[in-house]
């Protein structure tokens, strides 16, 4: 298939593009670069470089690429700054995905794959959050994606547009290899903490509150590597091409958690065969609004697309990071 990969010069679309490649795909890239990296990009594969904002450009794009379907990645992300600069958010994530929704139905009405987040779900007391959980988002960022994943469900009714999403939990680590990786400006994500601490970029690791109902009292999370989720796409590409899904959602995670204590475990275990310390850790109080558990059921990803997550073990995907990080300290800046 010919693919438009929005976004995809970024951390997971840039890991995408490499596993849809390796599956025979024929990819094209769309990317304004606010924060992804050409060098992230295999050889060989064209660049957009362009703005969802700009309505026109993505007309044009999708005019003279004619793609067979498109994945939508490009979004802002960071959950605090979402709070802090609202409208920057509903414009740049609503209004652009909206501008690629509308191109997409006047020009090819192709298939859509929309990245969308577990933040759509907010707190809730699920442990594992199934799908048909109730979907209340605490932050700007989870709402943007919510409006976005209502926006793709009207323009399926009304323009029978056939659509995937995925749910994501927390995404980590980098290709094996580690010539690719996570290389956000802001960095908010808790194993690449870890590795930038253990490279001295920072003094030490704090741990928000350690008496959680949890078995160390710290949060667990659902970590599903970036490789593993990329692998994701290819299948959801692959079903909709096949015609077996129309219009359906995800969860994408391993389905159980680690937590805190155990991922800083992780990296020490790592660094230390390197010949590094142990992390410096400092326990800190609670952060508003951190749930104790934040589990996937992944189960219907499994059943329907035959998902099979292979980076499974901690330390291996603490690892995968470790490598990407120690080669590259200040991302794909030598």
């Amino acid at each position: 298939m010919r693919l438009m990969v929005v976004g995809g010069a970024g951390y997971i679309g840039s890991h995408t593009v490499r596993q849809l490649r390796a599956a025979g795909h024929e990819v094209v890239v769309f990317d304004n670069l606010s924060s992804g990296h050409a060098q992230a990009l295999p050889e060989g594969v064209p660049l957009v470089q362009a703005d969802l904002l700009d309505a026109a450009s993505v007309k044009a794009a999708l005019e003279a690429h004619r793609p067979d379907a498109v994945i939508q990645f490009a979004a802002l992300i960071e959950v605090g700054e979402s709070m802090r600069a609202p409208g920057r958010y509903y414009r740049n994530n609503v209004v652009g995905s909206l501008n690629l929704l509308q191109g997409i139905v006047e020009t090819r009405k192709v298939p859509l794959v929309f990245s969308s987040t577990a933040a759509v779900y907010g707190t809730t007391d699920n442990v594992p959050i199934p799908e048909n959980a109730p979907l209340h988002p605490e932050s700007v960022y989870g709402e943007t994606k919510l409006m976005t994943e209502n926006m793709i469900h009207a323009f399926h009714v009304a323009h029978g547009l056939p659509y995937t999403i995925l749910r994501y939990f927390n995404v980590c680590g980098a290709a094996p290899g580690g010539d690719i990786g996570e290389a956000h400006p802001n960095k908010t994500h808790l194993i690449e903490l870890a590795c930038l601490t253990a490279l001295g970029q920072r003094e030490k690791m704090m741990i928000f509150g350690d008496d959680y109902p949890t078995p160390d009292g710290t949060c667990i999370r659902d970590y599903i590597h970036v490789q593993d989720l990329a692998d994701a796409h290819v299948l959801a590409v692959n079903a909709m091409a096949g015609g077996k899904a129309d219009a359906a959602t995800y969860n994408v995670g391993l389905g159980h958690g680690f937590s805190v204590r155990q991922v800083l475990d992780a990296v020490d275990a790592v660094i230390t065969e390197d010949g590094l310390p142990p992390l410096t850790r400092e326990i800190a109080p609670r952060r508003p609004g951190d749930p104790p558990r934040l589990v996937a059921d992944a189960h219907r990803i499994v059943d329907e697309l035959g998902f099979q997550p292979q980076f499974t073990d901690l330390k291996e995907i603490v690892r995968t990071a470790w490598d990407w990080h120690r080669k590259h300290p200040h991302d794909f800046e030598r």
